[in-house]
């Protein structure tokens, strides 16, 4: 059985979370399978842009703790169409040897599966482009992304703690981990864009909120180095309104190549000053000496 993902839970937590990781296979895919061979090359068959294709990917299991010199695992990929660069066999000759699966650990699940290993894989599709602040996406932000992962054991560990910033802005906090270890890159663009193979941006969404009725992207931004802690405030933004929502969704591509995670729960509500000074605290004593975080007079 898929061993329990750790989760944690605090005084203002509302609900806690866990968070994975996973690699992009291809947008917008439909008539997806899921098939793993017994020496654990994967094939993934799909269609997209009106085209059936096939991709074989090997090569990667679970993550590795951040590094500054060694590479995050990845899968190696081949959409040659045939699977020749990985054996003579032919296509006809790929025998499955993954029990498929469902659980509710692998969320946004498209497909997932058991190997004759006792590894796990799984396919997940969520659309993690879209615009912040509401806006309305184009075609290519909207698209659904087609993600593949494989793990053995546990998965990271995601708390998301939800308070109010200033006493009156609702506020998300937390520490994303994996093997008790922080997740977190070491470099970035000023506008938060990992530039390495370790960053992880947390994906923000907003339910019924000034933006619109349903659910709608709120913003993205990165675990900080090295706690992979991370604050987030619901603050205007220019010509756009705060995007307090009654409840919040957040979605992360956890380490290397284990499954993307969500979590979600219900806004704080209103301003209540002992739950507040309890975030306080609570806050505090997670980010340490994280002054990015300071967001209470």
């Amino acid at each position: 059985m898929m061993r329990a993902l750790v989760l944690a839970t605090a005084a203002l937590i509302l609900a806690p979370s866990v968070a994975h990781g996973s690699q992009l296979i291809d947008r917008n895919a439909s008539n997806v399978h899921l098939a793993v061979a017994s020496d654990g090359v994967a094939l993934v068959t799909y269609t997209a842009d009106g085209v059936l294709k096939h991709v074989l990917a090997y090569g990667a299991v679970n993550a590795l703790a951040p590094s500054p010199s060694t590479p995050q695992v990845a899968f190696k990929l081949d959409y040659s169409g045939g699977w020749k660069s990985v054996r003579k066999n032919l296509w006809t000759g790929f025998k499955n040897a993954c029990t498929p699966v469902r659980t509710p650990v692998v969320k946004y699940q498209v497909a997932a599966c058991v190997a004759s290993d006792g590894s796990y894989w799984a396919l997940q599709s969520w659309q993690r482009a879209l615009p912040n602040y509401g806006l309305s996406p184009t075609r290519a932000q909207a698209a659904f992304e087609l993600r593949l992962s494989h793990w053995t054991g546990g998965l990271a560990a995601f708390v998301v703690n939800t308070g109010w910033a200033y006493r009156k802005y609702d506020q998300l906090f937390g520490q994303l981990t994996y093997e008790d270890q922080p997740v977190f890159g070491f470099r970035s663009t000023p506008a938060g864009v990992p530039l390495d193979t370790y960053g992880r941006n947390l994906y923000l969404d907003t339910f019924d909120s000034a933006y619109g009725p349903g659910w709608r992207r709120e913003n993205s931004f990165l675990t900080h180095l090295p706690s992979g802690t991370f604050c987030y405030g619901f603050y205007p933004h220019g010509s756009r309104p705060a995007g307090t929502g009654r409840r919040y969704r957040i979605t992360v591509i956890g380490p290397g190549v284990t499954p993307d995670g969500v979590w979600e729960g219900a806004a704080p509500g209103q301003y209540d000053p002992a739950k507040a000074q309890a975030g306080v605290e609570l806050e505090r004593s997670l980010m340490g000496r994280d002054a990015s975080c300071r967001s209470h007079p």
